[in-house]
């Protein structure tokens, strides 16, 4: 995970126009001048780039930086009887059984990804069996690894004042690392989905750890989390000094999501999240409670757009997560983190033109839906958005819908497309950035949509960042 600084070339992909533009801003590193509008692909042989250019000197950070890990599995060893199904002693997951499945995912993934934080500047990803994926150097700030995920506006939740980044980093284990091998071979410069080659294999496990750059006392709810410096640019109320800096972040949100066909025949996925409680005792692993785990969309059920809503069957929620964690539930409560952005602050009905305050529109599954070959769909029951509005279908209605059904992960989004497995961060990152290295006609459909995205994001917040 850590590296001696290097001098690699500058490397900017379509996913960071936004981010560089507002480094420019508030930089005054002459190689890092831009507009918001020049677009610089990252060099061909970019694949495995480690992390930006930008590094901290070795008086703000004397240890070593980041190192992708992407020494992929060429075989993958079955799993057999793993320990979260035993949890479920033989019955269907269900609210009775589920958070002892998500304890037993959190204790089996636990010996290689504690000592990430118990002993950090010793800790690799691959030293411990993880692997990540390819053409996103340009976007990983280079201590932690992380790129910008999703963010949080002001007041998106009652006890955040102001605009908040989200910072991601994805883990593979070997069995799911195999299929990021099969996906990217030895170099990254070829991408392959031909014979489901971007199916994973059961018992593929995939962690998302996601850190807040708004820390306590500014955010009440991160007292006590474990912190973390990143060098990037954002400023906050903590620390507004512009340009690149040395910056905290606490650890506030973790994904466990594993490929079991058996628990979860429709989809072939469970997806399980961990939020930060600081009122728990213990430490802050004891800390990290679920919030909850869904392994399909609910599709039979119609949910309202606000409470009270009918029992849903395929997302439990524990109800003594801690209050921030539940503000930014899904539609109709289906499964969504602090961090993954499923609430819109304002949306305009596509249809009615009727606003929509606080929308509920996706979930951890609905999001990840649309991932395929070409990103022809958006990843919210909206079209591409064409102006600074975000204009959704009418929630409910059949257009709406298409986010919430149970396709399996080779079942694609929109027919003539390859389905990936539910792997939004391969199929809108990672093959996103190598596309964007090397511009095609036959890519032509899916850089506009990406650049549409952006754009978006850019002008659609009151956020002096991209997220």
């Amino acid at each position: 995970m850590k590296s001696t600084p290097s001098l690699s070339t500058v490397m900017i992909t379509l996913f960071v126009i936004v981010v560089v533009a507002y480094n420019c801003a508030s930089n005054n590193k002459p190689k890092e001048e831009a507009t918001s509008t020049e677009l610089v692909a990252a060099a061909p042989n970019g694949a495995f780039q480690d992390h930006r250019d930008s590094i901290p000197s070795k008086q703000q950070y004397p240890d070593s930086l980041f190192v992708l890990s992407h020494d992929y599995p060429t075989t993958a060893k079955p799993v057999v009887n793993p320990s979260w199904q035993k949890a479920l002693n033989g019955q269907p997951i269900s609210a009775s059984n589920v958070f002892a499945y998500m304890d037993s995912l959190k204790s089996y993934v636990a010996p290689n990804v504690l000592p990430f934080f118990t002993n950090n500047k010793q800790w690799t990803a691959a030293k411990y069996g993880w692997f990540q994926e390819p053409w996103l150097g340009s976007q990983r700030e280079a201590i932690l690894g992380t790129y910008l995920g999703n963010g949080n506006p002001a007041n998106m939740f009652k006890t955040l004042k102001e605009d908040e980044a989200g910072y991601a980093l994805v883990l593979y284990d070997s069995t799911a690392g195999y299929t990021v091998g099969q996906i990217w071979g030895k170099t990254g410069q070829k991408v392959n989905l031909l014979n489901d080659a971007a199916q994973f294999k059961e018992g593929s496990v995939i962690v998302k750890f996601a850190f807040s750059n708004v820390n306590y006392p500014a955010w009440p709810v991160m007292q006590g989390a474990q912190t973390f410096s990143i060098y990037d640019t954002i400023p906050t109320t903590e620390n507004s000094k512009k340009g690149y800096q040395m910056r905290k972040v606490s650890f506030f949100q973790m994904d466990i999501i594993v490929k079991d066909s058996k628990t979860a025949p429709k989809t072939g996925w469970v997806y399980s999240t961990f939020v930060y409680d600081k009122d728990i005792s213990g430490s802050f692993w004891d800390k990290m409670v679920p919030l909850g785990a869904m392994w399909g969309d609910d599709p039979n059920v119609n949910s309202p757009i606000a409470p009270p809503y009918p029992a849903l069957k395929e997302t439990v929620v524990n109800q003594k997560a801690p209050a921030y964690s539940r503000e930014t539930l899904g539609w109709g409560g289906r499964l969504s983190g602090p961090n993954d952005g499923a609430v819109a602050q304002l949306a305009y009905d596509i249809n009615t033109k009727k606003p929509y305050k606080n929308l509920p529109l996706s979930s951890c599954m609905s999001c990840h839906s649309p991932a395929q070959d070409t990103f022809k769909s958006f990843l919210l029951p909206a079209p591409f958005p064409t102006s600074d509005s975000l204009l959704v279908y009418t929630p409910g209605s059949p257009d709406w819908n298409l986010w919430f059904r149970d396709n399996y992960g080779n079942v694609p989004f929109d027919s003539g497309q390859v389905g990936m497995d539910y792997d939004m961060v391969m199929a809108f990152k990672s093959i996103g950035a190598y596309e964007a290295a090397q511009p095609t006609a036959k890519n032509k459909l899916l850089r506009s949509n990406v650049a549409t995205i952006m754009n978006f994001r850019r002008h659609n917040t009151r956020s002096r960042f991209w997220h």
